[in-house]
């Protein structure tokens, strides 16, 4: 697992293979069961996470007392909670392993100390995020002005091998329709 991070590393930095080596060793990696919950919603968060393997489904529960699916977090994908700026710090989203998973562990506390001694992990968390965030804008953009059948049509070229992956009602829910539309989605494409 750790090649697939020294990999990861050699992409968005210039560290040597001896610096990229020293990070790794210092890194926290855990595996966890499927079913694992990571994060509560209502906690407050104290991790991040970078998956190497495995799928972690983020929902969180509405006031109707529904599981809505927010997002999916697979291979070389990194999971952080951006509510630093608010007043409340709870977490709006709860973290539960869909598979078994591996992933790297990063304290948020002491991730200033990382920074502090190796500047490029500082500016590869930072290239990260701006992909995520990105990313995140792009999904947005695509949910409000697209068909539910088009938003199917984008998971399927960009993340299908989440089909595969993912149960159908959270996939439904990701996409935000029921199961049922979802299926009938499915029935006139074929």
């Amino acid at each position: 697992m750790k090649d697939i991070l020294m990999k990861y590393m050699t992409k968005l930095t210039k560290l040597s293979k001896k610096q990229q080596r020293m990070i790794v060793e210092e890194l926290q990696i855990e595996e966890y069961k499927k079913g694992t919950v990571l994060l509560r919603q209502g906690d407050v968060p104290s991790k991040c996470y970078f998956v190497l393997k495995g799928c972690v489904r983020q929902y969180c529960i509405d006031e109707a007392g529904k599981e809505v699916t927010s997002n999916f977090y697979t291979e070389e994908q990194a999971i952080t909670n951006f509510n630093h700026h608010k007043k409340d710090k709870s977490s709006p989203h709860t973290l539960t392993c869909l598979e078994d998973c591996v992933v790297v562990v990063g304290d948020l506390h002491s991730e200033k100390d990382m920074y502090n001694k190796y500047s490029q992990l500082e500016k590869m968390t930072r290239q990260m995020v701006e992909y995520n965030f990105g990313e995140v804008q792009d999904e947005l953009a695509l949910f409000i002005s697209s068909t539910p059948e088009e938003r199917y049509k984008a998971l399927l070229q960009k993340r299908p091998y989440l089909i595969d992956r993912v149960p159908q009602y959270q996939l439904a829910s990701y996409l935000g329709i029921t199961p049922e539309s979802l299926s009938r989605i499915k029935k006139r494409m074929k």
